[in-house]
């Protein structure tokens, strides 16, 4: 459930404002899929099924309130979507084979909210979940039992959850005030730090759950609206690790199959 995230506010043709992409408005559309969805399917698909719905999701000026209620208020209507979308295809998809559900930013957001939303069986089905650039929070878990976090590189049924900030003062409350955290370069929970493509340190701070980088700048991502990418660095979330998040996905299905190997046969 990848997901832009980045539409605004528009008038439709009667002149109302509306607070959410509209999923057969072609530019909408392009946003959604050729912008972000295809190139996370370049990196997360090969190997496996790769499905992600178009959805109603907000626009930024919810989340530019930087308040929760009315954040929760509008983004009904954009979880809805998601659980029916996610109701449809589990109704139709092969139970033997191991579930990954992955979301960024607001899709991150929708994760959350179809852990909560799942039931047992379903969640017996879960190799891993993956919240990038967005909080579990511990209302969050005491909620919902599907919400695990990942303590590692190999466990099932886990929720693996990051949020990437050049400093912890940048923590957005938001979006990365996160009760958990996992280095998905290392895979480790403490503040042991990772190298990532020789040149890049990333180090987990445990008392804010992010990730603190240095070495790199994120300066490809432009600051938006004085909000995102303004040392935290939002945008790279789904980039920066590709080549982690793909081994990993891979790792956690393998491990899975072992796990319910009658299952699968």
């Amino acid at each position: 459930m990848g997901d832009r995230s980045w539409e605004e506010d528009w008038k439709t043709e009667d002149g109302r404002i509306c607070h959410y992409a509209d999923v057969w408005n072609s530019e909408h559309r392009k946003h959604m899929g050729n912008l972000e969805t295809n190139k996370v399917v370049a990196y997360m698909s090969p190997g496996h099924r790769f499905f992600a719905p178009f959805y109603r999701h907000t626009t930024m000026e919810a989340w530019m309130t930087q308040n929760e209620v009315t954040i929760k208020n509008r983004t009904r209507l954009s979880i809805g979507d998601v659980c029916a979308a996610f109701d449809h295809f589990q109704a139709q998809r092969d139970k033997r084979r191991p579930l990954v559900i992955a979301g960024f930013s607001q899709g991150g957001l929708a994760v959350v909210e179809l852990l909560k939303h799942i039931d047992d069986e379903t969640y017996s089905q879960l190799a891993a979940a993956y919240v990038l650039g967005y909080k579990v929070t511990n209302a969050d878990m005491a909620q919902c039992s599907h919400i695990r976090p990942a303590e590692g590189e190999t466990d099932t049924g886990v929720t693996i959850c990051y949020n990437t900030v050049k400093d912890v003062k940048y923590v957005i409350p938001v979006i990365s005030a996160s009760d958990i955290c996992i280095n998905p370069v290392n895979w480790r929970t403490d503040a042991i730090p990772a190298t990532l493509h020789d040149t890049i340190t990333v180090t987990l701070s445990p008392e804010h759950h992010v990730l603190v980088v240095s070495g790199y700048s994120g300066s490809e991502y432009a600051a938006y609206k004085g909000f995102l990418n303004v040392g935290d660095i939002h945008s790279c979330e789904p980039w920066l690790y590709s080549e982690c998040l793909a081994e990993n996905i891979t790792v956690r299905v393998k491990e899975w199959r072992k796990l319910h190997s009658s299952r699968v046969h």
